[in-house]
């Protein structure tokens, strides 16, 4: 086949696929390069994202420090980030007009605050590179000529078949097992897929009432395991969700997953203070305010209406004055606000995003290509392969990095 007529086929339309789509065109303008994607729907996780805002990736220019922020796959990614990192992610949106901004947790948007712009951008430049979009149009199998040296057949939903040279996954991640049985078939190894990136739920927590209420820093730990977690923490109407539940769940997703979302969680509220320092404060400000109610004055900045709750399970009555609180009342004071023990019973997705850890076993994918070590010319980007992120606009860094990496490979 003359060089020009070469094809290369992606599957799935979401932020992987598109980058690897229009990198590998842009790189090289001979080649057909066309995008499948089985749904009607383009890019359906970029819109979504953020709340409609698109967090598209996280201000950590440093690869060294970006790797920390992946429970799977950081290690594999290392090398992506020093050719294409947050950085390049900045100034590649921004060299086609898109200017984004930096908020206080770090997190990276648009300035525009819409998801749009983003799709709008990478959708102009698909169609400027001369991607070939195909919607509705699943690919049902992947067929290797001679081990994939001579290229694939690929069997298409209404039962069409296609030519190619070079093939992407980039289908993202699934909860279900059986969605990766096809990439079984061609001889990879899939480490079953769990989710990651989900809100505990506690059906009866005493802290029901308290929704809405957060704490800016908290200590969420798993009870009987070494897993915690330190960051923002949120109260809601089903139980606890916020920054250090989030990136629990993520680092925990295994070990969550074999016990079945069944378990229970000791909450530090006060996790500046070790036990005795905590113990000490408690005594100064016994000592300086001693006619002071203890449930009308909240201490270690938490919300009054949290603090109220915390004097009440710790049985404290609601009139009693610093001077005149017993010693076993003030021990469970310390230890509400310490180690207060609840049970979780289940999970719920965050928000409309939902992210898996599993997929493609990355020990047989080239770190610096994203080419198959299984398959020549079978290559992978995104949350296929076992890669997944915290929350903060690190999954889509991943996804940029590895179709970048992929499209310049596919282009060679």
């Amino acid at each position: 086949m003359p060089e020009k007529n070469k094809s290369i086929a992606i599957i799935g339309g979401g932020a992987a696929g598109f980058f690897a789509a229009i990198t590998c065109a842009q790189q090289n303008p001979g080649l057909s390069v066309y995008l499948f994607e089985k749904t009607s729907k383009l890019l359906a996780k970029v819109k979504v994202s953020g709340g409609g805002r698109c967090n598209v990736t996280h201000h950590c220019f440093n690869p060294h420090q970006l790797i920390q922020y992946y429970p799977r796959g950081g290690k594999f990614l290392k090398t992506g980030f020093k050719k294409f990192g947050a950085e390049d992610t900045v100034n590649w949106f921004r060299e086609r007009g898109v200017i984004l901004k930096t908020e206080g947790d770090g997190r990276m948007f648009p300035v525009t605050d819409d998801s749009a712009t983003i799709v709008n951008c990478l959708l102009n430049e698909a169609q400027k590179a001369g991607v070939k979009i195909n919607t509705n149009t699943a690919v049902e199998e992947i067929i290797p000529v001679e081990n994939g040296l001579a290229g694939f057949r690929l069997r298409l939903s209404g039962g069409q078949e296609l030519a190619v040279n070079k093939v992407l996954v980039s289908t993202g991640g699934n909860p279900k097992p059986e969605s990766y049985a096809w990439l079984k078939k061609l001889g990879h190894t899939i480490l079953d897929p769990v989710p990651s990136l989900f809100t505990f739920n506690v059906p009866d927590s005493p802290l029901k009432e308290l929704q809405g209420i957060s704490v800016g820093q908290a200590k969420v730990k798993i009870a009987g395991h070494h897993l915690e977690n330190e960051g923002p923490f949120l109260f809601t109407h089903w139980g606890f969700s916020g920054p250090a539940v989030l990136k629990l769940s993520a680092w925990s997703a295994r070990t969550l997953h074999q016990l079945n979302y069944q378990f229970q969680v000791l909450i530090n509220l006060a996790p500046a203070y070790s036990e005795d320092a905590l113990r000490l404060q408690l005594a100064d400000y016994r000592k300086q305010y001693p006619k002071r109610i203890v449930s009308g004055h909240p201490l270690f900045n938490l919300p009054q209406r949290l603090w109220k709750a915390l004097t009440e399970l710790a049985a404290i009555p609601e009139k009693v004055i610093w001077a005149e609180l017993p010693a076993k009342n003030q021990n469970k004071l310390v230890e509400q606000l310490l180690r207060a023990p609840f049970q979780v019973k289940g999970k719920t997705t965050f928000k409309e995003e939902f992210v898996t850890c599993g997929g493609v076993d990355l020990n047989e994918i080239k770190p610096e290509t994203m080419e198959s070590k299984v398959l020549p010319n079978l290559y992978f980007a995104g949350e296929v392969m076992d890669i997944d992120g915290v929350t903060g606009g690190f999954n889509f860094q991943a996804a940029w990095t590895t179709g970048y990496l992929a499209g310049q490979a596919m282009a060679g």
